[in-house]
């Protein structure tokens, strides 16, 4: 039994990744910024049989990321794996894109990624998996900024997977596109969501292929 913790598990992939991983009868730690979303999704882990936790925490700030390290520390003393998976987006014209969007992209996505990791590190055992998206590939219209903050959690993993190449802890890059889940509820980015893959096949195809390896691109 591995000791998983999962970031942005409340809904869409993070909760599928929760999902999934617990039918290996893994003990997750679903993490998230609202507590209500985080108990459905343990509510379905506890009928499969595998033991779960909730911790509230915006990895956005970094108290709020020391209170979920004192956590770790107090029941666990360590873990197994990370996954880096919360994040959000904001889509359209650069133009029109408002600060406080930019700035909740940044924070999140990149500061967020990078501060639990570096808080977490010394009890990580195994792996980190930093979910990173497509948009951390090449370049996509009315995604600049988005796509700027993964390009920059590429970048951390790249560097990530260099300084630690010594060391028995696996750093593996998950890049991944669109994805049914409530991600696009309040954009009209994508028109059809429906037409794209649903973040419980996303879910089992990285779990299939987490072993260790330094990248996984889904769909390849």
């Amino acid at each position: 039994m591995k000791k998983i913790l999962i970031t942005g598990a409340g809904s869409g992939l993070g909760a599928e990744l929760a999902i999934s991983y617990a039918e290996e009868k893994n003990h997750i730690i679903l993490v998230g910024r609202t507590r209500e979303k985080l108990e459905k999704v343990a509510n379905i882990i506890t009928k499969k049989g595998a033991s779960v936790e909730c911790i509230v925490c915006d990895i956005s700030n970094i108290d709020s990321v020391k209170e979920l390290e004192k956590i770790i520390c107090k029941n666990h003393n360590s873990i197994d794996y990370l996954i880096n998976n919360a994040g959000v987006g904001f889509f359209g014209p650069i133009e029109k894109l408002t600060m406080q969007e930019m700035n909740m992209m940044i924070d999140i996505n990149v500061k967020g990624t990078i501060m639990i990791t570096q808080t977490l590190l010394p009890y990580i055992n195994e792996r980190i998996l930093n979910i990173i998206s497509t948009a951390g590939l090449r370049g996509k219209a009315y995604e600049a900024t988005y796509a700027a903050s993964k390009f920059a959690v590429r970048g951390f993993t790249e560097s990530l997977q260099k300084e630690l190449i010594d060391k028995s802890l696996k750093i593996t890059a998950v890049y991944m596109g669109g994805m049914d889940t409530p991600f696009w509820d309040k954009s009209t980015h994508i028109k059809d969501k429906n037409r794209l893959k649903s973040a419980a096949e996303v879910a089992k195809e990285i779990r299939m292929k987490d072993d260790g390896r330094v990248e996984i691109i889904i769909g390849k």
